[in-house]
């Protein structure tokens, strides 16, 4: 097992890795819309779920992996209404690759997030 560090995202905000290696899979926890200097941003989900997709992007990098061979997310939102707008800069970032994913609302996220995501990957 090995832990995944870059500063190219933000650090954790508890105890626990931003991703760890086991084999050739890659397993990251969420990302929220913090900046790689710990700043949050403002509660915009169009910003936010920019951001999250960033570190999500970065942390994968880190591991030897990228978007393209993500096999599943699970994205938290704070509001189901936002779904739609969510999908769509999803959509934009995954291009034609569709992992599988489950999406849920959830009640509050950390540090008042709007959209939370981690995934699953392989690394060549």
């Amino acid at each position: 097992m090995k832990y995944v560090q870059t500063n190219k995202a933000p650090s954790a905000i508890g105890p626990y890795s931003q991703a760890v290696v086991v084999g050739n899979m890659v397993y990251t926890s969420g990302q929220i819309a913090l900046t790689c200097d710990g700043i949050m941003l403002e509660s915009d989900i169009k910003l936010q779920t920019k951001q999250v997709i960033s570190n999500l992007r970065a942390v994968l990098q880190e591991a030897g992996s990228d978007l393209s061979k993500v096999i599943k997310t699970t994205i938290f939102l704070s509001d189901m209404d936002n779904f739609s707008t969510v999908n769509n800069i999803y959509e934009k970032a995954f291009g034609n690759h569709k992992p599988v994913r489950s999406t849920v609302a959830v009640k509050t996220l950390p540090k008042e997030a709007l959209v939370e995501i981690d995934a699953i990957a392989i690394i060549d």
